[in-house]
């Protein structure tokens, strides 16, 4: 039984990535829990030994959460009456990304999925905040939703890399799972940002590896030359019938450059289908 976590605040991004990760895992068994964090805007004397929960002293932020998780529980019942799920709400006092690293741990996740907004100013994360924090510290693949998409058949899926990661099969899971579920076909695409950047041996022998962790599904390599990988992933996306993008998330990685932009015009348009973030352990190979 997979178990997902799917944080809220309640907004209608946040429902429609519940919606997507219900109809994503319609015919699997799976448990999902339904978290919400709050913080206080002013922190009275009893947060220090845990909050409301610990001192019984009424807090408007704990009845928000809690009625707010009560009525996304019954909205889902009612909307996806689905006998193979089952859920659990978590109100919880904390910080979202140390919340969802402690039930990582506690619960055994195995995948975070959540909503996304996309950029609205000169100066903002395509991701939004929540999801690039998230991203940053998760110990588990995440599933982000950007707030437009909808769920469709899996039938494409687009895996960038640069090849100098030996990738960790149990790393690669998700995504190879995803595949087998689906049996969609993953497109993995290298980037050849300069003509003279032929591959190394190393990159080569990366690049064997990662055919051989493929070898149970359906794929295809390509290459494109004299772009900037970040450029590069996002035309690929917007020229091509992808339904999943995923990515390998190492720190200092070409994902940072992908996730963080200065200003919008550099992006030119977001990121319109559903994304998978991995994290990667593995040694950068020279």
């Amino acid at each position: 039984m997979k178990t997902i976590l799917i944080p809220t605040d309640f907004s209608d991004n946040a429902w429609n990535a519940i919606c997507y990760a219900l109809e994503f895992f319609k015919e699997e068994t799976a448990k999902f829990y339904l978290l919400h964090t709050y913080t206080p805007v002013f922190y009275r004397m009893d947060y220090l030994i845990g909050g409301p929960a610990y001192s019984a002293i009424p807090d408007i932020k704990v009845d928000v959460s809690l009625a707010g998780l009560e009525r996304t529980l019954k909205d889902i019942k009612k909307q996806f009456p689905n006998p193979n799920h089952s859920f659990e709400t978590v109100s919880a006092f904390n910080t979202l990304t140390d919340e969802i690293n402690e039930l990582t741990d506690e619960k055994n996740i195995d995948l975070v999925v959540m909503g996304t907004k996309g950029a609205t100013g000169a100066k903002q994360l395509f991701l939004g905040s929540n999801a690039v924090f998230v991203i940053r510290k998760a110990k588990i693949p995440v599933l982000a939703i950007p707030e437009s998409s909808k769920f469709t058949k899996m039938e494409n899926i687009l895996f960038p890399t640069d090849y100098w990661s030996k990738y960790k099969i149990k790393e690669l899971r998700s995504l190879i799972e995803i595949a087998e579920e689906y049996m969609a076909k993953i497109t993995v695409l290298h980037v050849k940002e300069l003509p003279e950047n032929d591959l190394t041996d190393k990159q080569e022998q990366n690049k064997k590896h990662l055919k051989n962790c493929l070898k149970e599904v359906p794929y295809q390599f390509t290459e494109i030359q004299g772009k900037l990988m970040p450029d590069a992933i996002l035309e690929h996306i917007e020229d091509h019938d992808f339904q999943l993008l995923a990515m390998m998330n190492k720190e200092h990685s070409f994902f940072e450059r992908l996730l963080i932009k200065q200003n919008v015009d550099q992006i030119g348009f977001h990121v319109k289908i559903p994304f998978l973030i991995i994290r990667d352990t593995s040694e950068v190979t020279n």
